[in-house]
Formats: C-alpha cells, sequence, structure tokens
C-alpha cells in the first residue's frame, strides 16, 4: 500500500468513471479531499437511459439522475451525502504536470481558477461525432448525447408537430431512439452508410436478420445510403438530402459515431494509445505516474485478441472507475479489459454480440470456426417461448470459445451472458457443451440452445458434420448444389420457402423410401425448420452412400433474407 496520509484528489468528469472513482475512493479513504470538475450541469445520470425517456418509458428525466432510492445525485447530493465538492459549469482547460495543477474557467462567466491535485483523474468521456454538412445547425437536427438534447427532443415530440423523423446512423443510441419515436407513432426512416444496422457489431447475417427485424415494425432502413444535408425553411429542419433522395422530416437525430475527449491530456503531454485514447496500464495509470484517467477517453485492451480498443460504455466506464480509486488508495487492482459484449433491444427482437468476429480473429492470429444455430429458449409447450439464433465462434486448434451473437425474440441476454463468460474466462467449447445450465421448463429446455450450438460447433471441429452458412448457399446453388427440404406437409405454408426455384421437398420420414429421388454426384444441402432433422438427413444419405454433404445453418426460421411466402 502508498502512503495514507491525507491527499487532494482531483477528477475531470462527474458522470460514469469520474463519479463512480470519486465515490469508491471516498469509501476507502473517508479523510481524504475530493473534488469533481464538471463541464456541465448535470452529475452522474443515466446517459443510457435517455432513448427510452423520448419513448415515455421513463416519464420524468429525473429518474435519470437519482438513486434508486430516488434522491437526485447533483452538487448537494455529492456534498452533504459523499463528502465531495463539486465544480459543475466548469472546464478544464489546462494540466500543469510539473505543479499538480488544474487550470479550470467557469463556462458561463469565463472567470478561470486553479485546483492542486496529489493525484488526478481525466475522465473526460467522448463527444459525438458531428458531420460537417449543410444545415448541420438548422432546428430540428440533434444528437443524443447530452440531458439537455433529450429534453429538447422530447419537448418537440411531446408538441406533436414531429410526424416524420430520419435517424442518421444505425448503431445502438440510433436504433434505439428509433424504436422510441415509432412506439409514438412517428414514421421514422433510418438512414445508415454501411450495408447492415450495428455494423460494427453484427457480421452481415445477423445484421439482415436485424434489418428485416426493424422494417417488420414499419421502421424503414435504407442501407448504404450516404447523407449529403440538411433541408429547412426559415431555420428549421423539413428534410434530409441523400444520395438516394430527400426524405421529409421534422427531426433528424445524428448518431454516427463518438470521439474521445483527449485534448487536454495531449496538451499536457500525456501518452495516447493506437486507438485514440489515452493510453493507460492496468491500474489505469497513464504515462505520469500521478495522473490515472478511465472511461471513454480512454484505450483498453480486449482480452481475446490482446489488442488495443476503445469501449465507449457506461458499463466499462463505471468499472474503470472503481480501478482507478483502489489503485489511488493504495490498493492492487488491476482492470483486466473487455471483450466487447453489447446487446439492445428492438421492440420484441434482442441482439447482442461478445467477443472477436471471424475477421478479427484472423487478425489475431486464430483459426475461427463457426456455426449458426436455431431453437427455443423454453420448450415448445410452455407458454410464451421465442426463437433464439445463435453464432458460435471457436478457434480450431485450441477450441477456444472466441465470440458469438445472439438474435431473436427468445430470452436471448441470458445466452448472450453465458457466451460472454465463456469467452472471458477462455472456455473451450466442449466445457461449454457441458456447462450445468439451470433448468426447468419455464426457463430452458432440458438442453438449452446454447448447449446444441455448443454440440453443433463440436460435431463440425470433430469433422463428423459439414454445414452452409446462408450467405453462401446462392454460390453453391449455382454450382450445382440440391437443396433438401426435409420439413413436414404444411409447414412451408407457415414459416416460407427459400427463395430458390430447384428445391427437392421430401419430409424426414419419406427420405428412406424416396432416396432414388436424391440426385447423386452433387453436393446435397439437407435444412429444416431450424436444421435438427436436417443432421439426421445427413445420417440417412450417408448411409446410402452421399458423401458431399452439408446442412443449412439455422434452418429456415434463421434465415436472414427474404423467403417465398
Amino acid at each position: 500500500m502508498s502512503d495514507t496520509g491525507v491527499k487532494k484528489v482531483l477528477v475531470i468528469g462527474g458522470v460514469a468513471c469520474g463519479a463512480k472513482a470519486a465515490s469508491r475512493l471516498r469509501r476507502l479513504r473517508p479523510d481524504w479531499e475530493i473534488t469533481i470538475v464538471e463541464k456541465s450541469d448535470t452529475l452522474s445520470y443515466a446517459a443510457c437511459g435517455m432513448p427510452f425517456f423520448l419513448e415515455g418509458a421513463v416519464p420524468d428525466f429525473k429518474e435519470l439522475l437519482s438513486t434508486p432510492a430516488g434522491v437526485i445525485r447533483d452538487v448537494n447530493f455529492f456534498r452533504n451525502v459523499k463528502g465531495i465538492q463539486v465544480f459543475t459549469g466548469h472546464m478544464a482547460t489546462g494540466i500543469d504536470r510539473s505543479r499538480k495543477a488544474v487550470s479550470l474557467v467557469n463556462v458561463e462567466t469565463g472567470a478561470s481558477q486553479e485546483l492542486s491535485y496529489d493525484y488526478l483523474v481525466i475522465a473526460a468521456g467522448a463527444s459525438p461525432v458531428i458531420p460537417d454538412l449543410p444545415g448541420i445547425d438548422l432546428n430540428g437536427v440533434s444528437p443524443l448525447w447530452t440531458p439537455r438534447n433529450a429534453l429538447e427532443i422530447r419537448s418537440a415530440l411531446d408538441g406533436g408537430n414531429v410526424k416524420e423523423a430520419v435517424v442518421v446512423g444505425a448503431g445502438l443510441v440510433g436504433l434505439e431512439a428509433a424504436e422510441a419515436m415509432a412506439k409514438r407513432g412517428i414514421k421514422v426512416t433510418v438512414v445508415e452508410l454501411l450495408d447492415r444496422p450495428l455494423a460494427a457489431l453484427l457480421d452481415g447475417e445477423f445484421g439482415a436478420l436485424l434489418a428485416k427485424a426493424i422494417r417488420s415494425y414499419g421502421v424503414e432502413f435504407i442501407p448504404s445510403c450516404k447523407v449529403e444535408g440538411f433541408e429547412g425553411d426559415c431555420g428549421v429542419l423539413s428534410g434530409v438530402r441523400t444520395d438516394q433522395g430527400v426524405i421529409k422530416a421534422q427531426l433528424a437525430l445524428v448518431s454516427v459515431g463518438v470521439r474521445p475527449n483527449v485534448q487536454l491530456a495531449k496538451d499536457a503531454g500525456l501518452e495516447i494509445g493506437p486507438a485514440g485514447g489515452i493510453k493507460v496500464d492496468a491500474s489505469m495509470r497513464t504515462s505520469d505516474p500521478f495522473i490515472y484517467a478511465g472511461g471513454d477517453c480512454v484505450d483498453t485492451y480486449n482480452r481475446v485478441s490482446r489488442l488495443p480498443v476503445r469501449q465507449p460504455m457506461g458499463s466499462t466506464a463505471n468499472r474503470h472507475g472503481r480501478v482507478i480509486a483502489d489503485n489511488i488508495a493504495g490498493f492492487n487492482s488491476e482492470f483486466h479489459g473487455v471483450i466487447g459484449t453489447a446487446i439492445m433491444r428492438f421492440f420484441d427482437h434482442t441482439v447482442g454480440r461478445t467477443g472477436l468476429s471471424e475477421e478479427a480473429a484472423r487478425q489475431a492470429g486464430f483459426d475461427p470456426v463457426g456455426v449458426t444455430v436455431t431453437g427455443s429458449d423454453k420448450p415448445h409447450f410452455m407458454k410464451g417461448s421465442g426463437t433464439v439464433v445463435m453464432r458460435i465462434l471457436a478457434d480450431r486448434k485450441t477450441r477456444r470459445v472466441l465470440g458469438g451473437q445472439v438474435f431473436g425474440t427468445g430470452q436471448a441476454d441470458k445466452r448472450l451472458d453465458v457466451l460472454a463468460c465463456a469467452v472471458y474466462s477462455g472456455m473451450r467449447v466442449d466445457e461449454l457443451a457441458d456447462m450445468d445450465h439451470a433448468y426447468a421448463p419455464p426457463f430452458s429446455s432440458a438442453l438449452d440452445v446454447m448447449t446444441h450450438g455448443a454440440n453443433h460447433l463440436r460435431n463440425r471441429l470433430d469433422g463428423l458434420v459439414d454445414t452452409v452458412r446462408p450467405s453462401e448457399l446462392a454460390k453453391l446453388v449455382e454450382e450445382g448444389a440440391v437443396l433438401l427440404d426435409v420439413r413436414g406437409p404444411g409447414e412451408k405454408e407457415v414459416q416460407g420457402q427459400l427463395p430458390f426455384d430447384r428445391i427437392l421437398e421430401i419430409p424426414l420420414g419419406q427420405l428412406e423410401k424416396r432416396i432414388a429421388e436424391v440426385p447423386r454426384g452433387r453436393k446435397v444441402v439437407p435444412y429444416c425448420k431450424i436444421s435438427l432433422r436436417g443432421w439426421d438427413a445427413v445420417a440417412v444419405l450417408r448411409k446410402h452412400g452421399f458423401e458431399d454433404l452439408a446442412v443449412l445453418e439455422g434452418g429456415v426460421l434463421g434465415w436472414p433474407f427474404e423467403l417465398k411466402k
């Protein structure tokens, strides 16, 4: 432990990481002098709840500022309850490392002052990327970043003059805001420069699944669409101009990414990491031993790839804050990295990912092998069961679980958390398959969809089965592959059919008798509702000498593209 004499700790930033570091430090060192400097007038608010405030699910913004007991976390709260001094409406403008002093300016009056420190915490967060486009300053064009943004947008929605809205950027915040406005009866269009929603999180197939779901709720989604400017009358937004035409709108929410606030650290000569944030070690210490940093303004590292990354999330920022406080107080504590876990709900659908994508896994030196499976979150006989589409990725040599994605109307969140635990702990897919999950019919099947997925991946790693991803199927069909639908009578009419002209339809129970109908000398791809019977069909075909076989991953329910009705 370090010197425990009374110290001055100055925290720049009072939202997630900064407030957490200060509060934790107060518990560890009740006699130390702790001060927070925050440029806005709002402290420690739940920024991730702002889309739900727009919707009305959170009726009063004060709920996002309050403790679970209903006490607002303002200057008085931090002073009276925490014993922490707070300067709101003050911006840190410079750090004198040799004198251990920070220059501040009052954002309203311009008055300046200086505060000294023994230890400094930089939790300056990030700022939204605001594209330099014509009309960006029009009334009605806004990010959803600050409480003021949220209050202004909510006021516009409550006023009843917003009939059409455009969300620029299909990231987490943009899609949550799109849902919020659609639930209020507003015609919403989401435009995205890339070819799919949540492109930073999802691969093409899971992005296509989400895009299909977005449209199913009446929200228009336009991929590969470039915004060129904003049009208006008398300073008020009337439309969003894109390379595919003008979209009428009275509100445009711009959500195209964030940048770490690192200028203060740069000016002070602190080292900046390769991902663009402040460089810190496992103790969250910067290149200056008396300055720590955390939250959206720092580089962290991915514990799977071992590469520097940025993960601007409130959960990560709070974890950073605890580690910072521990180390300043003299208790050895380390931050052990992130694995890129993220989740969101869009109406009745849940989508999420954890760990590495296949591309990132290859770049990190792994040989990734993955499978996609579809199943129910509960047994079919339980009311309210829903579908979960899951992809699990593992390294071919070590069989270590590298990542995964989930999607569906079923309870996908707990499956994602299990995958995150597997990735974080370095678990092998064999261990994941053998994990002792909680089982009872109200919660899961006897063999959970997670177990099915892990077993399916084991089968593929062991060479017991080959699989085909939906995105690979069209090319195989062009090359002469036979699609074998082994579903029973009436299923096609309910579930839909794959969008191909020549499909051989033989129910699994008749396949043995009708085996002569299956062409030889060509690749055969069996499938069904979720492709479990497709795996059974492979066994029948092998019995009769067929060798070039592959099961369609995910089946019809997991098909991410349009189906024939």
